[in-house]
């Protein structure tokens, strides 16, 4: 079996910040790095152990979605959603699940329906935290009640670990439901692999589906752009919602000390171009997961029409659990979800970009990667793309590592507005490419055929 250490799989740009790799020593804890990442830190990032191969959700030694979810559920596979039972698209009908959401409620009332049941004691979730307290706006907490729940309701893009969450799963005896990105669900079912106690006390896995992870910086930019001083953000909505708009216009807005409120759609940021890579981890390059395989459900916005200029906003899911199948039809028979049934090849419309950039962008990027450990994916290496496509994502992968590095400048040399400077042009670039607009669109155009974002 194959040894790794935390550091060698940081090195490769492979961490993708869960911590699951801390649960195999006691010299263990998650900092956070220079481009506002959470990582492995301690003497045992330095160790090579076959425990931290096994565990990490990105190691080339880890077993793949495929493995997993084989040993799990019993549908067919699907080549984009996995062992799909049921795929749903619409929204919560009872209460106010969908307007506190920020999409269509589904996730938020899935887990308060496993707690309202007795089907699970607690649930881990992502929630805002005090950051004057803690130093960061988020972080996985276990919540007991609805009212707990609806506290962590709404789409959180900033980095948290799970490291104390299992930690205290592992501690205190119950029935646990983990919500999660793909990445760190697949970390969970490792865990749960390796360790006997958290095999038997995470019962339930609700998955969310993911672009990318951002990192914590995001918030910086935000609040330079808006002008309000960082040391006064007390809290902050990635879309705040609006029923009167798109649902896909998403709009950043910062609540300050003195309780006012600075705010501003994310188009007319100069890194607001979610596709364009600004702020990614490094890691996301490298995960060929959407839809989280791995769960028992799992949720996503509804990016198509009518559905992306519903502002009150829409679900899609797709269920593997049988169980989660049951409950599910018999809320829909009960009215108290308005779910209409839909076919993989809508959900994967929903999800169009992400599935590009994970299949056919990922399958270019294996083809250049040079830092320490290869990765291994479901997806093949290949080049055979047109020139534009190539393009936009040697493009993105630029703007990935230089939106850190020029940011980083901007506030070494005091010089704030450097990487606004940088940044709008440089989104402006990747526009073009990305739409065909502009002489350099125009030019790939005649020389490859045209390329979607």
């Amino acid at each position: 079996m194959a040894e790794f250490s935390p550091a060698e799989i940081v090195r490769s740009d492979l961490c993708i910040g869960c911590g699951a790799c801390t649960l195999t020593a006691n010299d263990s804890a998650m900092r956070w790095d220079r481009d506002g990442f959470r990582k492995p830190a301690g003497p045992f990032a330095a160790r090579r152990s076959e425990a931290v191969a096994k565990r990490c959700p990105m190691s080339p030694a880890a077993e793949s979605e495929d493995v997993i979810a084989a040993s799990l559920y019993p549908a067919a596979p699907d080549p984009h959603l996995g062992r799909t039972l049921a795929s749903y698209i619409g929204h919560v009908e009872e209460e106010e699940w969908r307007a506190n959401g920020s999409s269509g409620g589904l996730t938020s009332w899935v887990a308060a329906e496993l707690l309202r049941t007795g089907e699970v004691d607690a649930v881990a979730h992502v929630a805002p935290e005090p950051v004057t307290e803690t130093g960061r706006f988020f972080g996985y907490r276990l919540s007991r009640s609805t009212d707990e729940l609806k506290a962590g309701a709404q789409s959180r893009y900033y980095p948290v670990d799970l490291a104390a969450v299992l930690k205290e799963i592992a501690a205190t005896p119950g029935r646990y439901a983990v919500i999660g990105v793909p990445c760190f669900i697949k970390a969970v079912h490792l865990a749960r692999r390796a360790d006997p106690v958290l095999a038997e006390r995470i019962t339930h896995t609700l998955g969310l589906f993911c672009g990318h992870q951002k990192s914590a910086h995001l918030v910086d930019s935000f609040a330079l752009q808006l002008h309000a001083p960082m040391r006064d953000v007390r809290a902050v909505d990635y879309r705040k919602k609006d029923a009167g708009r798109p649902a896909n216009w998403y709009r950043a807005d910062l609540s300050l000390a003195d309780g006012s409120h600075r705010a501003q759609d994310w188009m007319h940021l100069a890194d607001g171009d979610w596709g364009a890579g600004f702020w990614q981890n490094p890691a996301c390059d490298w995960c060929d997961d959407v839809v989280a395989e791995t769960a028992d459900i799992s949720f996503g916005d509804a990016w198509i029409e009518p559905h992306s200029s519903d502002g009150r906003g829409t679900n899609v899911a797709s269920v593997r659990s049988p169980a989660l199948h049951a409950l599910i039809e018999q809320a829909r028979a009960g009215g108290r979800l308005a779910l209409a049934p839909t076919t993989a090849e809508i959900v994967v419309q929903t999800q169009a970009a992400g599935f590009r950039h994970r299949r056919q962008g990922l399958a270019y990027r294996l083809t250049w990667h040079k830092r320490g450990l290869r990765p291994i994916k479901r997806v093949r290496p290949s080049a055979a793309l047109p020139l534009r496509r190539k393009a936009i994502y040697r493009l993105r992968r630029f703007i990935t590592r230089a939106s850190h590095r020029l940011f980083a400048l901007s506030s070494a040399t005091g010089r704030p507005n450097l990487y606004v400077r940088w940044a709008r042009p440089t989104l402006k670039l990747y526009q073009a490419l990305a739409w065909g607009a502009g002489p350099l669109g125009r030019w790939l155009d005649k020389v490859s055929p045209r390329a979607k974002a």
